[in-house]
């Protein structure tokens, strides 16, 4: 890795592209350039027939100038330092900054590279390139630019190991809502690179972040549990509870695991396997029922003769 500082004066931290890659690149946009400088000379050479032979060499000079040294620049103009060849090989050309190339950069670069590259069949840019520590060319040193890789390998991701068996749901009545988001991702990176820390070093680390974690929720942290292992199962406690949050489940709306009560939940019995016998009820003898009694859900026969004194509930008065 090299380290740029641009003008900003931020630190860049690219990686040089060797003399294998970059000989491969030129040798790319070489092929190219020769197919296309091929094909407009036959297409010149069948136009200029009836031309004299001043006018076709200076035709045939012109032709070569265009296509093997302008094509070249103005394909890194456009694209900002990325050729055929390149863009193959995944390099990019950039200044010593790291900031995009120019048109000067690249008039430079090509001038320069008709020497180093085409007269001498590329043999001062392999010398040159061998002898710089960052891979530069003589194109390079004089318009001050650099080829970079843009095609890193990336880096494995950091494992981050499971709490304990034994601690799953410990924690489940803390109260992680006071617990910023920077110090997550600070438990979070410690976790998953605290196996390249030195021993001590790591050990100090993770106290320090365990007693923040439990200054935040409220709750000193166990002195039986190692400080590692309690991040682990506090940042699992918390994945389930954003998990809860986000999908849907039965403690999402309330519960411990949501207003972060530190209260013991009552413990309900299981049912039990053996049945119980219900309790038998005495036989109740219904009372008995004279024969001319009416029935319980028959109304009352009332005679017409009969006064009444209850005036009909039809809102006239009879007459007197």
């Amino acid at each position: 890795m090299s380290e740029l500082v641009t003008g900003e004066a931020v630190a860049l931290e690219l990686r040089p592209a060797r003399l294998p890659s970059r000989a491969l690149a030129v040798l790319l946009d070489l092929v190219v350039a020769v197919a296309v400088y091929v094909a407009v000379t036959v297409a010149l050479v069948v136009s200029t027939a009836s031309l004299d032979m001043a006018a076709q060499t200076a035709i045939s000079i012109a032709a070569f100038v265009l296509v093997l040294v302008g094509g070249p620049i103005a394909v890194e103009t456009l694209s900002h330092g990325r050729s055929l060849g390149k863009m193959a090989c995944g390099l990019r050309v950039v200044r010593d900054d790291g900031g995009p190339i120019r048109f000067r950069h690249s008039l430079v670069r090509g001038l320069i590279g008709v020497i180093e590259i085409l007269m001498t069949f590329g043999v001062v840019a392999c010398i040159a390139s061998l002898v710089s520590a960052r891979g530069r060319r003589l194109g390079d040193v004089f318009a001050g630019t650099l080829v970079v890789r843009e095609r890193v390998p990336a880096a494995p991701a950091g494992f981050m190991p499971p709490p304990p068996p034994w601690l799953a749901g410990r924690f489940s009545g803390l109260d992680l809502s006071a617990v910023p988001d920077d110090l997550w991702l600070a438990v979070r990176q410690y976790l998953t690179r605290m196996g390249q820390l030195d021993p001590r070093v790591g050990w100090a680390m993770a106290e320090r972040l365990a007693s923040d974690v439990a200054a935040r929720t409220g709750a000193p942290a166990p002195r039986e549990v190692p400080p590692a292992a309690y991040l682990a199962a506090v940042l699992q406690e918390r994945q389930v509870r954003e998990a809860r949050r986000a999908f849907g489940g039965p403690s999402a709306g309330g519960g411990p695991a949501a207003t972060g009560s530190m209260a013991p939940q009552p413990s309900v019995p299981p049912p039990s396997a053996t049945p119980v016998a219900s309790p038998v009820m005495p036989p109740v003898t219904p009372p008995a029922v004279p024969p001319n009694a009416p029935s319980p859900g028959a109304r009352p026969e009332v005679s017409r003769d009969a006064p009444s004194d209850d005036r009909p509930g039809t809102g006239f008065v009879p007459p007197a």
